[in-house]
């Protein structure tokens, strides 16, 4: 199988370098050149336009950082669209709308191609070592006709339905990740004001009922004072929009989630769209002049687990 990968990113490009790093045929392509380079310099292929990539690979992966860049690849001047045929395989691995990715879906699948959303999950660190986790909307049979390569790109991979269900799930984890890092926060900067150490908070949450993935990857990069994890306060706010969008329209009150909402637009406003996520906990510590720091922690989030062949996640276990 030959596959097409758009957009190299901070999580685009780790999934298209496990894919490399897994013996696949791979055609990159990315706004920014230079950003394929390395990809290039280990055999990729470059493709012109997303058309030509099309016409040369089965199946594309898009992973664009918006909904409307996704559709420009897909609708636009030498886009997707205009290549998609019988036997063809789209897959969105981009964090998107439901309702996007049905209409672009239905566009691939009115002209005898396959449609698939499989957005991705567990932060940039696991996106590098292919041990991520993915969630694949689509039918049945196109399902199993991608596990294979699905597989290679991360460790467990769940069939969550028919196309727009896994962008649904994708945004819940994104929403419940982000409240995990703003309770950290708040639970950081309450201890250090109540004259408790850092890392010894840090290791009582980690044994603790109270911690989380969030915490215990998250936590470590605040605390060194980096915060550098690969992803920007616009990306957040872009996700929980789409999740309280997603209970708008079903009618739910959320409380939290608004609320969410408007913290993200206010650390917008102070430190820019682009300011990394984590330092979120900014506001609280110019609030209270206090510096979140702990000595002993890492900079980067690191991934120590070897990576594994990927698997179908079941209810209950493993297929």
């Amino acid at each position: 199988m030959k596959i097409g990968f758009i957009g190299l990113g901070n999580v685009g490009g780790k999934l298209a370098g496990s894919l490399l790093r897994n013996g696949h045929d791979v055609t990159v392509r990315d706004l920014d050149r230079a950003a394929a380079q390395p990809f290039l310099d280990q055999g990729a292929a470059w493709a012109d336009s997303p058309a030509a990539m099309m016409e040369a690979c089965e199946t594309v992966i898009t992973c664009l950082p918006s909904p409307a860049a996704s559709a420009a690849v897909m609708e636009g001047e030498d886009g997707l669209l205009g290549a998609v045929g019988p036997g063809k395989i789209w897959l969105e691995m981009s964090t998107t709308d439901e309702a996007e990715i049905k209409r672009l879906g239905a566009l691939v699948i009115g002209k005898g191609g396959a449609a698939v959303d499989c957005p991705v999950s567990g932060g940039c660190h696991r996106a590098a070592t292919g041990n991520i986790s993915i969630f694949a909307g689509c039918d049945r049979a196109t399902f199993e006709r991608i596990l294979p390569l699905l597989t290679s790109l991360g460790r467990r991979v769940l069939h969550t339905g028919p196309l727009g269900t896994a962008s649904v799930l994708k945004v819940m984890t994104n929403y419940l990740a982000t409240a995990n890092l703003l309770t950290v926060c708040e639970a950081m900067v309450t201890m250090k004001a109540a004259g408790l150490d850092m890392a010894t908070t840090y290791e009582a949450i980690r044994i603790s009922s109270g911690t989380s993935f969030v915490a215990e990857t998250e936590g470590q990069i605040i605390l060194n004072g980096s915060r550098d994890i690969e992803f920007t306060m616009d990306l957040v706010k872009k996700d929980i929009g789409l999740f309280q969008a997603i209970a708008d329209r079903e009618g739910v009150p959320l409380e939290i989630s608004p609320k969410m909402v408007e913290i993200f637009d206010d650390g917008i406003a102070r430190y820019g769209e682009r300011e990394l996520s984590p330092n979120i906990i900014r506001r609280l510590e110019d609030a209270t002049g206090l510096s979140i720091l702990a000595d002993g922690f890492p900079a980067d989030m690191v991934d120590d687990e070897p990576e594994e062949p990927g698997y179908e996640v079941v209810r209950g276990g493993r297929a």
